[in-house]
């Protein structure tokens, strides 16, 4: 049984790096070739469906080297394959010398994470909000569904593309909502800052109503509650209630 243990431990160390670790000596070259080429390439094209533009970026070279390093340094704790990306990206976010060794473009990390959230709102066992009264959007507290994420990127994470990739980010950040619409599909828009910090505000005051988040809102920005500010407000609350972003909360 030792024996066997270390034949199986010096196997799981050559499939994940065979570069630099020597295979079980008694096992067939041919064979412990199959199983590194198995793994490897299984690993590369699970990953590689939810990364497609990052891909075309970096160049099938740059995503092998991105793969083996995966594959060798990090130990993902998962069994289920659906979140294998999401350690794809928990290593990616530990290893910033991995990112500045190889010239890797700056917004590597945050182009990842954009592709990484459209695969998990796929995958989403969330349900949608139920039906409110978009009447009652100022008087009740309010709630963001959980298929709809607010998300700040210093890179235009959305334009990025082969032909497209800047060196320095711009001064405004990109803010941008992703949703999960009713057909499965998902939808990315662009938000105005007011917006993004709305439906931060309602995650992070839940007990607040739609007009007292307007109201605190006009603060933060320091501008005056006024009433145009307030039906100007309503307008967009309206709009992300019929595009199910936001609910009433009962």
């Amino acid at each position: 049984m030792a024996d066997l243990a270390r034949q199986q431990q010096a196997l799981t160390r050559y499939l994940r790096d065979p570069d630099n670790q020597a295979p079980p000596a008694q096992m067939n070259a041919a064979r412990v070739a199959v199983y590194r080429d198995l793994v490897f390439n299984n690993l590369s094209q699970l990953l590689g469906g939810t990364f497609p533009v990052l891909i075309r970026i970096i160049g099938e070279s740059g995503w092998k080297t991105l793969v083996r390093g995966f594959l060798r340094d990090y130990r993902a704790q998962t069994p289920k394959f659906g979140e294998i990306a999401e350690a794809f990206i928990d290593y990616l976010s530990a290893q910033p010398a991995v990112l500045r060794e190889g010239h890797w473009p700056p917004f590597l990390l945050e182009l990842a994470h954009y592709e990484w959230v459209e695969m998990v709102l796929q995958q989403s066992a969330a349900e949608p909000l139920p039906p409110s009264d978009p009447a009652l959007l100022l008087q009740q507290p309010l709630r963001v569904s959980a298929l709809a994420w607010p998300l700040a990127y210093t890179w235009p994470v959305h334009l990025l593309g082969p032909d497209r990739q800047p060196v320095t980010p711009p001064a405004q950040p990109t803010l941008l909502l992703v949703r999960r619409t009713p057909d499965w599909s998902v939808k990315f828009s662009e938000l105005s800052p007011l917006a993004w910090r709305l439906l931060e505000r309602i995650g992070e005051f839940p007990s607040l109503s739609g007009r007292a988040q307007l109201h605190a809102l006009a603060a933060e920005a320091g501008l005056p509650a006024t009433a145009a500010f307030t039906d100007s407000g309503m307008q967009l609350l309206q709009q992300l209630h019929a595009d199910g972003v936001i609910g009433c909360t009962p």
